[in-house]
């Protein structure tokens, strides 16, 4: 049961119209989901939250179909039913097969797992996995990290 209204198009102010509207055209479809239905009770943060989705999902170093999955790791992670929902439909429409979907959710039960395991042992992390610092630049700041032998 949902904690605020959802709103309808014929309910929505001119600005939610607008976003409502942005994500029909960005998505190539007349449908609005009930994610962005209940964030338009606050104008504001459905504005700032459809933008920065639409940053963030767009194409870029990776692949629409790679992060619609990390979403469902995420979101499987977080226990949020309806974005495991919502990113497996997308992720689907990108083309993620049974056997892809199958291999995400193993590697989130075992990167869960061991996780776990590691903060509870509060294992230290080896010095060979810690990044090393960014070279000085001309008139800047840096060092090397020493690594093991």
């Amino acid at each position: 049961m949902p904690t605020v209204p959802l709103v309808a198009d014929a309910e929505a102010a001119h600005e939610v119209r607008q976003v409502f509207d942005d994500i029909r055209a960005t998505r190539k479809t007349d449908f609005v989901n009930n994610f962005w239905r209940a964030l338009a009770v606050h104008p504001p943060t459905l504005k700032r939250t459809w933008e920065s989705v639409k940053q963030v999902m767009a194409p870029g170093a990776l692949d629409p179909l790679m992060k619609e999955m990390l979403y469902i790791a995420v979101s499987a992670t977080n226990g949020c039913g309806y974005c495991v929902h919502s990113h497996t439909a997308s992720a689907r429409a990108r083309g993620m097969t049974d056997a892809m979907l199958g291999e995400l959710l193993a590697v989130v039960g075992m990167a869960n797992e061991t996780n776990k395991l590691a903060e509870t042992l509060q294992v230290p992390v080896d010095e060979a996995f810690l990044a090393p610092a960014m070279p000085a630049k001309p008139g800047g700041v840096g060092q090397k990290a020493k690594r093991p032998r």
